[in-house]
């Protein structure tokens, strides 16, 4: 089944990169207007962009490189062809081997395991899977299993609610371990499409979170194959570089699949993508572009590349 239309992502994909197109690409257009030579204060000028385009330090500087080495082996003069030369940079480090289209496979129940800090938009992200899959016709569960933090019970529930789909949950502060496998023990029996779980995402304490994470792993490969679990990392636009910070920690506290990169609509900083795919080699295979609840949809890179460019 086919859950969006391409012209569909693309319009939401480049109305959600306004503002990191006016600060980041605008600006690189403008600084090719004011140089009309590429020389060293012009590849100063760029970094200092790209940096604060939230592209960061390493990502910069790598396409800066890059651009050197192309400008000198092609005695390119003209400034205003450096703006093709970047597209292209950003293009070859967003390249996936991941094909990704939000289709759900024949082996079922398929889990989509949601992981993040307090406040990314895990929750809300995961009542927009549910809705999603829901619409299309599936019979969906949610797991509340980010037992700890307070009311997080409370919000999937209502997320829950919204969607029409079931929940299983426990008391606070249960086993976030127990509630998965009683959630998916559930899933496996009555034959359900779809399971959307939310995980614990605390980072007090970097050595406990990843224990818990490792042993919420383990306990859902009783029930299900690996290959029927996708591994997402919720994260939130806005916070920018710390979103990278936030991803390091998680990966290595357990192997994902991808991330969801939430409130991309409205920010300056959709620039994280591409830092991300460089730093991890993980793909954003997701984006929140707006607050309705059929504002989460599949990222194209073509589209995203393509939207920050005009």
């Amino acid at each position: 089944m086919a859950f969006f239309k391409k012209v569909k992502i693309f319009e939401k994909i480049k109305s959600s990169l306004t503002r990191t197109r006016k600060s980041l690409v605008d600006q690189v257009k403008e600084l090719t207007t004011l140089h009309k030579k590429i020389d060293g204060a012009f590849f100063d000028e760029l970094l200092d962009i790209l940096i604060l385009g939230d592209m960061g330090v390493e990502t910069s500087e790598k396409l800066i490189d890059q651009l050197k080495r192309t400008v000198k082996r092609d005695k390119i003069r003209d400034a205003e062809e450096i703006i093709n030369l970047l597209k292209a940079g950003i293009q070859d480090i967003l390249k996936s081997d991941i094909v990704y289209t939000a289709e759900i496979p024949d082996k079922r129940p398929y889990v989509i395991m949601l992981t993040g800090v307090n406040g990314s938009g895990k929750t809300t992200t995961a009542g927009k899977f549910a809705r999603r899959y829901k619409d299309a016709g599936l019979k969906v569960m949610m797991i509340a299993a980010d037992t700890f933090r307070a009311a997080a019970i409370e919000q999937l529930e209502i997320w829950a609610q919204r969607a029409d789909v079931d929940i299983v949950k426990q008391k606070e502060g249960s086993d976030p371990s127990a509630v998965i496998f009683d959630g998916l023990q559930k899933a496996v029996a009555r034959n359900y499409d779809v399971v959307i779980a939310d995980t614990a995402g605390r980072l007090q304490n970097k050595s406990h979170l990843m224990k818990e994470l490792e042993k919420i792993k383990r306990t859902s490969l009783k029930k299900v194959d690996e290959d029927q679990i996708l591994s997402l990392l919720v994260l939130d636009a806005t916070t920018g570089q710390n979103a990278v910070s936030q991803a390091l920690i998680f990966n290595d506290a357990v192997k994902l699949d991808g991330i969801v990169l939430a409130k991309l609509d409205g920010t300056a900083k959709g620039g994280i993508v591409v830092t991300i795919k460089d730093r991890l080699g993980l793909p954003v295979l997701e984006a929140g572009v707006g607050e309705k609840i059929d504002d989460l949809i599949p990222f194209d890179t073509e589209a995203y590349v393509d939207g920050l460019f005009g």
